[in-house]
């Protein structure tokens, strides 16, 4: 049987709703990036790192590659990126309407007094 494609649509979602997860995505925007990299920038215990990494690894969002010692992770595709680059913007709108609506409510309040 099956999965509707708006059921597989909600599981992807929510293999991406984890912090440790986005802020790899987002550093791997910039290309490839040794695990010690992703283990400098974001501040979590390697245990940590290492299984989210192994949940976008399994998804199939990320690939990892071993050079010498060093394992290097890098995005699967480019639509990665463009998913990242798209909730940004969806971010900054929303974001910018509440600043609009506080706005107007201070207004509304200066005018009240």
């Amino acid at each position: 049987m099956s999965v509707p494609l708006y059921q597989a649509k909600a599981e992807f979602f929510r293999m991406l709703g984890h912090p440790v997860r986005i802020r790899v995505l987002e550093l791997l925007q910039d290309g490839p990036r040794p695990v010690r990299d992703l283990l400098a920038a974001i501040e979590v215990e390697p245990s940590s790192l290492s299984q989210q990494l192994a949940v976008l690894r399994r998804s199939g969002i990320v690939t990892s590659a071993r050079e010498g010692s060093t394992v290097v992770y890098q995005l699967s595709g480019g639509d990665v990126a463009d998913l990242m680059k798209a909730a940004r913007r969806i971010l900054t709108e929303m974001l910018s309407g509440r600043n609009e609506l506080l706005a107007e409510l201070r207004e509304a309040e200066v005018a009240a007094r």
